[in-house]
């Protein structure tokens, strides 16, 4: 009989090389199922997977009931995931997650978005920011010009930072008419790119990189001519905000929730919306609908026709 730790490198075996799940994917499963292993030790269970029973799982929920309620979905869903595996290739006779309720409860939390306004000061602070340096072939200048074009980009299209980061060369339409796009579970979706601002700061800076580009294959590129890192996205959107004097957080992910909800706002279909956020359900989609309610507030004020009957004067 296996033990958790080799029935574990099976299952990960599985998710890479058979259900091709991406590398972080894989990373966070990892953890996930070295954390039940170190419970496992750490409390002198047996990590023999005939001895897992629903006894030491909800042990484990317990021990996990402290932290945030997505992290705690991640985790079980990992080890449900492990243990079905499991159970389909016939190592165990029973998931015994079969006998253990579970209900976590995840408030609704509405993602924070920019109005139209704080895009305009981040954008003319990322260019300003540029305009102050006078040697035009420093790399500080390419790397601002970088920059514009990641802050550009960002906003034309919506795309997750990971999209940015591992987006390609070869997935650039000719004259950034568009981009193609590798989502969430290798879905691929084109997005148009229609403004000519957006347009002329990505062939300026292809020609800044173009060199470092052509190496890597990938298109945007750090100082060391790598791929740029999500991290380093948040650091350059975080010092462009600063600027910019905007005190509220800002993320990559703002940038996507802001380039959906004006969408909505514009009376765009939610179903145009979903098929250029990468959404495989509608479901997910939905959220910007509540997120419009402030908009919703401004025209029901100003354009209700109920504002033109004035009642009590009328008495």
């Amino acid at each position: 009989m296996k033990n958790v730790i080799e029935a574990s490198e099976s299952f990960i075996f599985h998710c890479k090389f058979e259900k091709g799940l991406s590398s972080k994917t894989i990373e966070a499963y990892t953890s996930d199922i070295n954390q039940f292993v170190y419970f496992l030790k750490k409390n002198n269970h047996s990590n023999n997977l005939i001895d897992i029973d629903k006894l030491i799982l909800k042990k484990y929920l317990q021990l996990l009931s402290g932290r945030k309620p997505k992290t705690i979905k991640r985790k079980v869903a990992t080890l449900k995931a492990l243990f079905n595996f499991l159970e389909f290739e016939d190592e165990i006779k029973i998931n015994p997650f079969r006998k253990v309720r579970i209900q976590i409860k995840e408030s609704k939390k509405l993602p924070s978005v920019l109005n139209i306004t704080d895009i305009h000061k981040i954008l003319k602070a990322a260019y300003r920011s540029r305009d102050g340096i006078s040697i035009k072939e420093s790399y500080t200048f390419k790397e601002a010009t970088r920059d514009i074009a990641i802050l550009e980009l960002l906003f034309a299209t919506g795309i997750r930072v990971s999209e940015l980061c591992n987006l390609k060369m070869k997935n650039i339409g000719s004259n950034f008419s568009h981009i193609i796009v590798q989502g969430k579970g290798d879905k691929e979706r084109v997005i148009q790119i229609c403004n000519k601002e957006t347009q002329l700061i990505l062939k300026e800076y292809l020609t800044s990189f173009k060199k470092e580009i052509l190496k890597t294959g990938y298109f945007f590129i750090n100082r060391l001519g790598n791929p740029i890192s999500d991290q380093s996205v948040r650091f350059m959107i975080r010092k462009y905000s600063t600027i910019a004097g905007i005190k509220k957080t800002i993320t990559p992910h703002t940038f996507r929730h802001t380039f959906a909800t004006l969408l909505l706002e514009a009376g765009v279909d939610l179903t145009y919306i979903q098929h250029l956020l990468g959404h495989s359900s509608i479901m997910t989609t939905q959220i910007y609908t509540h997120v419009n309610l402030v908009k919703q507030k401004q025209i029901l004020r100003s354009k209700h026709p109920r504002r033109k009957l004035n009642l009590i004067a009328a008495n």
